[in-house]
């Protein structure tokens, strides 16, 4: 239904260049203070497009993102002592 989309970090060094990497992907944040770009592209091109996006003369490291790969569910193991605290 969906396609697999993986997270990349993106360094760079010149944020009027940076501009144009919606060409390679789903630009979703670009920090202009920071120099570094958020993107999101399918998972099964993300390999060549890295090679590509390393080609490109402003880019100084591109840097995969971990964040779906975070565990986001909590087990409550911890018992809630806000009862024992009652009127």
């Amino acid at each position: 239904m969906f396609a697999e989309r993986t997270g990349y970090i993106v360094w760079f060094s010149d944020s009027k260049a940076a501009r144009g990497l919606d060409k390679y992907g789903t630009l979703h944040y670009l920090s202009r203070k920071m120099h570094y770009a958020v993107m999101y592209m399918n998972a099964d091109v993300a390999e060549e497009t890295v090679r590509n996006l390393q080609r490109l003369p402003f880019v100084r490291k591109v840097e995969r993102s971990y964040r779906n790969e975070i565990k986001t569910e909590y087990e409550k193991n911890v018992p809630d002592k806000t009862r024992f605290y009652g009127l």
